[in-house]
């Protein structure tokens, strides 16, 4: 006798053999739901670490940037000569440069005098630095000697920085044991390299690191007029300046810093080893609760077999249990992460968010997780012989 698929679908014999026990599928989305959390902190993580480290590298107002060949990241960056960025000035494209210092120096926190590394820029305040509104009447502040921009993003453990200045206090403290005076605040954002950024001009910032050559930067902005082509531009500069510096483009610039963090430090495999842990966590969970399923239903299947439904129709009944784990074990595991995600973003600073990526992503992975553990489990099936069982 032979029972159409049609008629079967009308049962909803997935779902029955899921909530039969109870606790058995309390246990099955528990185990799913917290390796999506796994691997919602895994990639948080990961993809928080690249995106804080280029911050700055997307706020600079620059079209061309120049660095030295030895630099590795930001936060091992080399010197080259200033006089390579004036060499670029002779290209009718070129609109503007800007030299700029990077390097990390001694902030003594103000209220209770410890010291702590933070990442200082040095630029000339008639330059244009960062992107937005505003910014260039606060760099006119640095016009005097020993003023900085404070990152009022920056980690507490700087002080009450941001507090002290919005209440008209007078913020001074100490920088590589030179006195300093904020002048005003920017928002930036720590990262892994560096827990805090300030801002100060090139007079400033190399009378508090005065080992820096006068005639050397880190960094050289290059600003081209409107309708340039940087790609071009970036490669006539290449070949016609010495070897002793390189020309990126602004976005090569930020793939520069992405790939040392991805391919020349163990944290983004460790992020990544981190969320696929979670993934074979997930499926070994899933796996023992739908072969447990299939084993104790076994004469349940046979006997449907020995009625004529054909095992496609089975293995179906199994698919629909491993999409329903997978719905029911996403949910909790989404919601988590968005509480978890926030107590990171406020204990940390770091810009660390649920997009719409990483939303298909974890439930893509989790429904692969469950689907490819029902298939494996659906080997069973195959094994029930009616004859074999009764």
């Amino acid at each position: 006798m032979n029972f159409s698929f049609l008629k079967y679908r009308k049962i909803p014999l997935a779902w029955l053999l899921l909530t039969r026990q109870p606790l058995r599928l309390i246990v099955a989305i528990a185990g799913i739901s917290f390796a999506g959390i796994l691997m919602f902190m895994q990639l948080g993580f990961r993809d928080g670490l690249f995106d804080t480290s280029v911050t700055i590298h997307k706020l600079l107002d620059a079209d061309l940037v120049l660095i030295s060949p030895r630099s590795k990241s930001s936060i091992s960056m080399s010197g080259f000569p200033r006089r390579r960025l004036i060499q670029a000035m002779a290209l009718n494209e070129v609109e503007r440069i800007a030299p700029v210092n990077l390097n990390y120096l001694l902030w003594r926190n103000p209220e209770n005098l410890k010291t702590r590394s933070i990442l200082a820029l040095g630029f000339n305040p008639a330059d244009s630095l960062l992107l937005g509104d505003g910014f260039t009447e606060k760099a006119d502040r640095l016009k005097s000697p020993g003023r900085v921009l404070f990152d009022k993003l920056s980690r507490p453990e700087f002080g009450p920085i941001e507090e002290w200045f919005l209440s008209e206090k007078r913020v001074e403290t100490e920088v590589a044991g030179k006195r300093v005076i904020v002048e005003g605040l920017v928002e930036l954002g720590p990262s892994f390299g560096a827990d805090g950024n300030l801002i100060t001009s090139r007079e400033t910032f190399l009378r508090l690191f005065p080992s820096n050559p006068k005639g050397s930067i880190e960094i050289g902005l290059v600003k081209l007029r409107s309708g340039s082509n940087p790609i071009s531009i970036s490669r006539t500069l290449n070949n016609s300046l010495p070897n002793d510096v390189r020309v990126l483009t602004k976005k090569e610039f930020i793939e520069f810093e992405k790939n040392y963090w991805r391919n020349s430090t163990a944290i983004g495999f460790i992020f990544s080893l981190g969320a696929l842990m979670g993934f074979v966590v997930g499926c070994v969970v899933v796996y023992q609760i739908l072969y447990s399923d299939v084993t104790d239903h076994l004469p349940e299947y046979a006997t449907l077999l020995a009625m004529g439904y054909r095992l496609k129709s089975l293995f179906f009944v199994v698919a629909r249990e491993g999409f329903l784990l997978a719905f029911f074990g996403y949910l909790p595991a989404y919601f988590s992460g968005q509480i978890l995600y926030s107590v990171v973003r406020n204990s940390t600073k770091l810009p660390i968010f649920m997009d719409a990526n990483k939303t298909i992503l974890i439930f893509v992975l989790i429904l692969i997780m469950c689907m490819g553990s029902a298939g494996v489990a659906m080997r069973k099936l195959v094994e029930a012989d009616p004859a074999e069982i009764f």
